[in-house]
């Protein structure tokens, strides 16, 4: 898999995505962690019935703004108790670590992050697949077991068939491209 770039989000796993709510959780929760909500939009993606949620707003682009993710849970916490899933935050930046922040019913329920730098590899001549059987041992690469994803699936999520709904407005998003299985046969 080609490099990814640094990234972060919410992650669970649901059937389907009730959106009358989304607009404005997102923006409480966004304020609620300190940062604007107008202008900022909601990313909502899916891969496998694992949906992502990010911010699109200045503060979340590139590196920092992954690295964003790992302080401010408003969102998973919201999300988890609205739902009633376990909610996922998590951050991956490959060119200094990946975290995970796990919230159930509001609360945190558990996490890890792995620091580069600081990860203990035993053989430093490790192949391609025995390195690759590493990182699945690795943060994302648990969490990406927990929602039924590989590692490589996990960390394409913010490529996966998205949403974008705008925090501004409070109308219900049209979600039902993200569940295709979900929708209403057009055919009638």
């Amino acid at each position: 898999m080609a490099r990814s770039d640094a990234h972060g989000g919410y992650l669970c796993r649901l059937e389907s995505l009730p959106g009358g709510e989304l607009s404005r959780l997102g923006r409480e929760s966004l304020e609620a962690d300190g940062e604007q909500s107008e202008g900022a939009g909601l990313l909502v993606s899916v891969a496998k019935k694992v949906v992502r949620f990010a911010y699109d707003a200045p503060h979340t682009y590139g590196r920092r703004g992954a690295q964003w993710y790992g302080k401010h849970h408003a969102l998973a916490t919201r999300l988890s108790t609205v739902f009633g899933v376990t909610v996922h935050a998590y951050v991956f930046d490959p060119d200094e670590l990946e975290q995970v922040a796990t919230y159930g019913g509001g609360h945190r329920v558990g996490g890890e992050t792995l620091v580069y730098d600081q990860a203990e590899i035993e053989d430093e001549e490790l192949s391609d697949e025995a390195f690759d059987e590493l990182r699945e041992r690795w943060p994302l690469g648990y969490l990406g077991r927990l929602l039924g994803l590989t590692r490589p699936e996990l960390l394409r999520l913010p490529y996966a068939r998205s949403v974008l709904i705008p925090l501004d407005v409070d109308a219900p998003p049209a979600l039902e491209p993200l569940f295709p299985e979900h929708s209403p046969d057009p055919r009638g």
